[in-house]
């Protein structure tokens, strides 16, 4: 039961080194576009991101459920393949947020849970789900696995977001290209309260239910081999029952609580380098900008988080924020920050796959 304790408490390590990047990445724009304060947006994301956490739990359940194969998986290990698949994610987490690169938290968990399983199976590549097909006459999302749940959204939630971005700010520029300045920046001043709120809010049904359906897998794991037989009567809700359907995964409201909690705190701690390369350092923006970006990105996220596709909140509002710059102008945009930050963004899941391999194969050889 230690182990299982520890994978919770890992899982919530992570979580803190999330709101690094991910978090900070939702509140970059309004701390860019001094609306608020870095404190009154932490205060903002924080509410928000709770609010987003407790509706709905469809990533997490895809977490849970829908990248690691627990038929060829034994419950028995699973803690410790949980283990090796978060710290090598906390470890691309803090290098990354060191030199101020805004990567996917998102993908480096699913790239050291695929590799941690592929450790622990013995190089059974079954181990993970990497594709799971649609029901007959349902459409593709409706599959499960890495392809179809990881790999298809990282590549079409980023252009879609630049995509949104761009008609979104050519819209505006047409609409208020009468407007004075001054009224322009204090109109969205205002909006882009709201559109930090949404943002806040689709940020906590995608991203913060990461870790709630690690925490989940590893209850239930638990469960089934027999370690909470002999718990108190008090620590009863420890005992998560496999669902039938791994669609339908229970996640408990207090993972729920406690995730969001914790990736608020990472974010008051650490989230000001990744603010200033996504508010600052990636293009100069404005209310209306920030506006633009905020309200493109949060709908790609709130769009991916109701079909249970764990994307990445960086790629997403990075390029929003591409797309804004890009309407404004091709040279608004600093293309070699562009460049560091994409490479990131590759390196990501084979990275911190590589890494979670390593891991459980150190522990094996180690006995």
């Amino acid at each position: 039961m230690i182990l299982v304790f520890t994978v919770v408490f890992v899982a919530l390590i992570f979580t803190y080194t999330n709101g690094f990047h991910d978090t900070a990445n939702s509140i970059a724009t309004v701390v860019g576009t001094k609306v608020l304060t870095p404190r009154q947006a932490i205060v903002l994301a924080t509410v928000t991101n709770l609010l987003g956490a407790m509706t709905g739990a469809a990533v997490a359940q895809t977490i849970a459920s829908g990248i690691v194969n627990s038929e060829v998986v034994p419950a028995s290990t699973s803690s410790w393949m949980l283990i090796c698949a978060l710290i090598s994610a906390i470890l691309w987490n803090l290098v990354t947020w060191y030199v101020g690169l805004p990567s996917s938290s998102s993908h480096a968990l699913v790239g050291g849970l695929c590799g941690a399983a592929l450790a622990t199976a013995q190089g059974n590549w079954n181990a993970v789900i990497w594709s799971r097909l649609p029901s007959p006459g349902r459409p593709w999302w409706d599959g499960g696995g890495v392809f179809f749940k990881v790999v298809i959204p990282m590549i079409i939630s980023p252009v879609l977001g630049l995509l949104i971005a761009f008609c979104i700010m050519g819209l505006l520029y047409l609409v208020l290209r009468n407007w004075r300045p001054l009224k322009v920046t204090r109109t969205f001043g205002k909006l882009q309260l709201l559109s930090s709120a949404y943002m806040g809010f689709s940020h906590g049904t995608n991203d913060a239910q990461k870790t709630m359906g690690i925490i989940a897998l590893a209850l239930v794991a638990a469960t089934k081999i027999g370690a909470f037989e002999h718990l108190p009567a008090w620590l009863g809700f420890l005992r998560t029952a496999e669902s039938a359907d791994p669609k339908d995964q229970h996640i408990a409201v207090w993972i729920k609580v406690l995730c969001a909690l914790t990736m608020a705190a990472g974010t008051a701690a650490g989230g000001w380098r990744v603010i200033k390369t996504l508010g600052h350092k990636l293009v100069r923006l404005q209310p209306v900008h920030g506006f633009a970006a905020e309200t493109a990105g949060a709908t790609v996220l709130l769009g991916a988080a109701m079909l249970g596709m764990p994307v990445s909140t960086t790629h997403v509002i990075t390029c929003s924020i591409m797309g804004v710059g890009a309407a404004k102008r091709l040279s608004a945009l600093k293309w070699t920050l562009a460049e560091r930050i994409v490479w990131a963004w590759i390196l990501t899941l084979p990275v911190s796959a590589v890494l979670a391999y390593g891991l459980v194969r150190v522990l094996q050889l180690a006995g």
